[in-house]
């Protein structure tokens, strides 16, 4: 454990860091997921839009690279056409 203020303080901030990207993450993972598995036709554009959504959030809030999620909007752009 630490003993300094600012290192209590540092482990604190990562602990609450970690739940908030944990939560985006699988919101994520679960989009993508939908997706995926969607054998409609009809519902691929409205999960895809989920999905670009739920992408543009992660990296907003810092829990992806923009590329890595521009790479991954591409592939399951691709999958859907």
């Amino acid at each position: 454990m630490p003993t300094l203020v600012s290192s209590k303080k540092r482990l604190r901030q990562e602990s609450v860091r970690q739940r908030r990207n944990a939560t985006v993450k699988s919101a994520l993972r679960t989009a993508i997921k939908r997706l995926r598995e969607n054998s409609d036709a009809k519902a691929a554009p409205g999960l895809l839009g989920q999905a670009y959504s739920k992408l543009d959030k992660a990296v907003k809030r810092g829990v992806m690279h923009r590329r890595t999620a521009a790479r991954i909007k591409s592939r399951l752009t691709k999958q859907a056409n």
